[in-house]
């Protein structure tokens, strides 16, 4: 008996140390994007200033702002897919809604998907070929008037 109670404190001691491991790697992955900004002008001319994380390898874009329960008004990730590409997207595990803008390798808006779903696994398509993503909250696309031929100034990539 006192055995089998010295392997269930073991076994409950092993699982406490995995979820203070997977919390703290979870965290660390949200901190560990670059940072910097994007300029995004509209059709009339606005230019919008936005506060992003960079997604540039498969890893990051795999984690994207999946768990993430807060995003600024003006912030956002951008996903670079090296090259242009036809790009799916969804919303697994991700609990705000979110814009995403597809945007050509010359910083051209091609598609808007608006007020995406949180945690849908529904497939969000590119419609084309594109090199980047930037994710929004969901709404600002339209308040911020970005819509198809908007353009991305710079700040596609970290150093530019």
């Amino acid at each position: 008996l006192e055995m089998v109670r010295m392997i269930g404190f073991d076994k409950s001691a092993s699982m406490a140390l995995f979820f203070v491991i997977a919390l703290a790697t979870s965290s660390l992955a949200e901190e560990s994007f670059r940072k910097g900004q994007a300029v995004v002008e509209t059709a009339a001319g606005q230019q919008h200033v936005l506060q992003v994380e960079y997604a540039q390898t498969p890893a990051e874009r795999e984690q994207g702002l999946m768990g993430r329960t807060a995003l600024g008004l003006n912030e956002g990730m951008v996903f670079d897919f090296d090259r242009p590409q036809q790009v799916i997207m969804w919303m697994k595990n991700t609990p705000l809604p979110l814009d995403m803008l597809f945007i050509n390798e010359k910083g051209v808006v091609t598609h808007v998907a608006a007020k995406t779903t949180p945690y849908s696994e529904a497939l969000i398509p590119s419609g084309g070929l594109v090199r980047y993503v930037i994710e929004l909250n969901g709404g600002r696309a339209e308040a911020l008037e970005i819509h198809n031929g908007s353009r991305v100034l710079r700040g596609l990539e970290p150093d530019q």
